[in-house]
């Protein structure tokens, strides 16, 4: 089985804290990138040996600025040249402001099952600094009414270590995303990237940079009280009801084989990454006219060897015993430090695999580069 992943490079505000690549200007090619995006989608057909489409995932950016015609020329050249089964999880990335009645009804007869609502914050004042385009009321309405028109897998994204964000505020915000009884909750810490305008405004004083500590007892506090609530805790930051665990991005972290399409999009054979050009206009110029829109890199068995660690290490599967017996297993120096790590307690090593515990997910980062070998 295998995934297709659809980068809609469009938003109609630049979010204070995100480094995705976007436009806000992009009426004047809209046309011409959906065909680049549908072109690219016909000529790779065959790069993933007629394997099975399990799910199909639009991101951005904001897939939801997509109208109904340019989403349904999308659908319908997947359908075509692929082979999609029948109970695919096709997932749509919506901001709140987007999901209105006839929008919900429009993606529902797309062919759409599943909604990621990037709420980010219960906190108005949070959502003034981001720069988001909906507010607090927009962020709830859009949950219940896609709830009441019938989506029954839907994700919502939060965001903590926030600056200003006292625990008190963010245990309401736990409390605010569990009674809305959505099915999946994605919660990410905040990252102060490079040429943002949040990084500006940190180093201008305007907003205060949490500290490790803050962002740890959030992360702790998230845990539990998710886990009161009968959310299972399936990778870092991802939470879920009723095994309903987001199927795309777990294929990313099972190195499950994926083509990413549309500027930006990256894709995973196995041994291959692929990355498509930055550039929206490049782009859909270059699309099947020459090689100029994409690069690639054939990953060596170290780099293959990280990428385990690096994924595996993250998610309740942990690493597979059977992939680092594939590798030509643990080095002297690797066993005895998992030996370290299983005495700590921060691993476990079970039948099959091996993976953290809860005390272990608070340094899952240092752990899992701990195991990295050198090309």
């Amino acid at each position: 089985m295998a995934g297709i992943y659809v980068h809609i490079p469009f938003c109609k505000k630049r979010c204070s804290y995100c480094d995705f690549h976007f436009s806000t200007t992009f009426s004047s090619y809209r046309s011409e990138l959906i065909a680049a995006i549908c072109l690219e989608l016909v000529l790779r057909k065959d790069e993933l040996n007629a394997e099975e489409i399990q799910t199909i995932y639009f991101g951005g950016g904001t897939p939801s600025l997509l109208n109904e015609t340019e989403l349904s020329q999308i659908m319908e050249c997947i359908h075509t040249h692929y082979q999609v089964i029948t109970d695919a999880e096709i997932t749509f990335e919506v901001n709140p402001d987007d999901a209105q009645e006839a929008n919900l009804r429009t993606w529902k007869k797309c062919g759409i099952n599943r909604l990621s609502i990037g709420l980010q914050s219960f906190q108005e004042s949070d959502l003034n600094w981001m720069n988001r385009s909906h507010t607090l009321k927009q962020g709830t309405d859009a949950v219940r009414l896609a709830q009441a028109i019938g989506f029954t897998n839907i994700s919502i994204d939060l965001i903590y270590g926030l600056p200003d964000l006292s625990n008190e505020q963010w245990l309401a915000h736990l409390n605010q995303a569990v009674s809305l009884k959505v099915q999946h909750i994605s919660s990410y810490c905040l990252t102060i990237e490079p040429k943002t305008v949040l990084l500006h405004q940190v180093q201008k004083g305007k907003l205060a940079r949490p500290s490790e500590d803050q962002q740890s007892e959030q992360f702790e506090l998230m845990v539990g009280t998710l886990k009161n609530a009968a959310y299972e805790q399936y990778e870092i930051s991802n939470f879920a009801k009723d095994e309903m665990y987001a199927r795309h991005n777990s294929s990313y972290w099972n190195l499950t084989n994926y083509i990413g399409v549309g500027p930006s999009a990256h894709s995973f054979n196995g041994k291959v990454r692929r990355w498509n050009i930055a550039n929206n206009t490049k782009y859909y110029q270059q699309v099947g006219k020459n090689d100029h829109w994409f690069e690639q890199e054939v990953l060596s068995d170290t780099a293959q060897w990280n990428e385990c660690f690096l994924t595996g290490l993250r998610t309740k599967w942990g690493v597979s015993k059977e992939k680092i017996e594939r590798f030509g297993g643990f080095q002297a120096t690797e066993r005895k430090q998992l030996e370290s790590y299983l005495l700590s307690g921060l691993m476990v090593e079970e039948s099959t695999c091996l993976r953290l515990t809860e005390k272990g997910k608070l340094q899952a980062d240092g752990i899992s580069s701990s195991f990295f070998r050198l090309d």
